[in-house]
């Protein structure tokens, strides 16, 4: 009897159950073996059905490979010092670099632009690797989201060299430098479409006047429009896109003015048309506006859908209406408007809010599986919030571990806050360690300003200051910077502690502020 032989018939006789550890251990030391070839160890598995794991240990190595890169880009230094880590280091060397890996790279140093640069760099001088344009984007995102302008300008440059500038790399652009308060370099990005052979078109100006509209510029916007329309023709979007921008600006009346402009160009006003004025009077809690426009809308043969409904239903509750919510709950039934997960989430933050505890588990367990409406991470994040909230956390972690076994199910920071604030308030700190390392790990989830506001407060609270004044340190590191009640909070803590040095450097960053 040859080994193979001998291996077959003890998974055979001995029913031994590998754990996923064991599994991916025996298929990557496998390769390398001179007993069993890999050919010869998939038969064996699959003709003894005991595992189908090739997948989960790809993955696996590939998150190892991912914290391995990590932990050597070094927080807090340069992206030249980063990039020259990387490049001295013998271990990385035998690393392949892939779209895969510099994708997950990229999203665990999102909240990071001088590690996220440094191995963007790094990647881009490995043999047999090139950037694709997608990551050049997401590099182009994270200096903007982390105002980064210069930085983000020099990339942009390098971008249409090699030609790889495209549609939604402006895009980003445009929004950062929107967000960043340059509104003026998104016009002229704009403005110099040409230079990255991009066309202006009634695309690349609802870009444009999108960009403007978001961040409160909506009057500008309508200039440049008035400017251009003459040889660029606009659209409905384009209409929608400034209801959307006069209601943001509280310009209620000049959305209704868009209305009848959208009329007189042919265009018939549609459901987002109505829908972001309903939006507006929900904000403004002028709920008669809203059934006035329901009413509307159903008048004019364009009933609501079920996000106009669902974004009713949210405000309502929010004012303290709970009962008319669910009884427009009716009505949208009644309508024959069928209910799509985001209500369904809404709903069960809504029952959940009001104490209505069964009920809310009722619609995640029964409800929703009898309309045939998926769940999603929405899903799972509003009923963690909501047994976290209870006082149910050791259900909630069960939702989290179901959550991790489901494919289509990724993890965010909302999945993980409830359960952060919970460990706080009962002083379990190593559920709390265990938790933020699964975050980083295993999820590549980077910790934002409000995860590590949440985090200095709590744990000041539980009366571990040093750990809080070692987050604080590690969120400047990164160039997040804190909000000024943070730092106040922690430096009255460390105080209390007679941490004297600690409230010196805390009070000299304050200084900076």
């Amino acid at each position: 009897m040859n080994r193979v032989q001998v291996l077959r018939s003890c998974l055979r006789n001995a029913r031994v159950v590998f754990s996923r550890a064991d599994y991916c251990s025996l298929a990557v030391s496998s390769s390398s073996s001179s007993c069993v070839s890999p050919p010869q160890l998939h038969s064996v598995l699959t003709s003894t059905t005991v595992f189908d794991y090739q997948d989960n240990c790809l993955d696996s190595r590939n998150q190892s490979t991912v914290n391995l890169v990590a932990a050597k880009a070094r927080v807090g230094s340069s992206p030249d010092e980063i990039l020259l880590s990387l490049a001295h280091e013998q271990v990385c060397d035998n690393i392949e670099v892939s779209n895969d890996l510099v994708d997950k790279l990229l999203l665990r140093f999102k909240d990071d632009w001088k590690s996220a640069l440094g191995v963007f760099r790094w990647a881009g001088l490995r043999p047999g690797y090139k950037h694709r344009p997608e990551a050049y984007d997401m590099m182009v995102d994270i200096l903007g989201k982390m105002k980064q302008m210069d930085q983000m300008r020099e990339l942009l440059e390098e971008m249409n060299r090699n030609h790889l500038v495209t549609l939604n790399t402006v895009g980003k652009a445009m929004r950062r430098f929107s967000g960043a308060g340059k509104w003026e370099d998104a016009v002229r990005m704009f403005d110099e479409l040409g230079t990255f052979g991009l066309e202006k078109n009634t695309e690349s100006m609802n870009l444009l006047l999108d960009t403007l509209c978001k961040e409160g510029k909506v009057e500008q916007a309508r200039a440049i429009f008035l400017e251009v329309k003459s040889h660029i023709l606009p659209n409905a979007h384009t209409f929608n896109i400034f209801i959307h921008g006069w209601c943001k600006a509280n310009l209620v009346d000049e959305a209704h003015w868009t209305l009848q402009e959208m009329k007189g160009h042919a265009f018939r006003p549609c459901v987002i048309s109505y829908s972001t004025i309903i939006l507006f009077y929900c904000r403004q809690h002028n709920f008669s506006k809203v059934y006035e426009l329901l009413d509307e809308m159903e008048a004019q043969g364009c009933p609501p859908n079920v996000v106009t409904y669902t974004t009713i239903i949210v405000f309502l509750a929010k004012s303290q209406n709970t009962e008319e919510a669910l009884q427009l709950t009716q009505r949208m039934k009644s309508a024959g408007c069928k209910p799509d997960t985001p209500f369904f989430n809404s709903l069960i933050y809504i029952l959940g809010r009001a104490g209505r505890f069964q009920e809310a588990v009722d619609v995640f367990e029964k409800e929703m599986p009898n309309a045939g409406v998926s769940r999603d991470t929405s899903t799972y994040n509003s009923m963690i919030a909501m047994l976290c909230h209870h006082g149910h956390v050791s259900k909630a972690l069960s939702l989290l571990r179901e959550m991790e076994t489901s494919a289509p199910f990724k993890l965010d920071g909302q999945t993980f806050y409830p359960l952060l604030k919970s460990c706080l308030r009962t002083g379990d700190m190593n559920l709390l360690s265990q938790l933020l390392d699964d975050m980083v790990k295993k999820h590549q989830l980077s910790l934002d300003r409000s995860a590590y506001a949440l985090l200095i407060h709590g744990l000041c609270r539980a009366n571990k200051c040093e750990r809080a004044y070692h987050l604080f340190e590690e969120m400047i590191s990164k160039d997040i910077v804190p909000k000024y009640q943070t730092c106040h909070m922690l430096l009255e803590e460390v105080k209390l502690k007679s941490m004297y040095d600690t409230a010196e450097k805390i009070e000299d960053f304050m200084k900076k502020l």
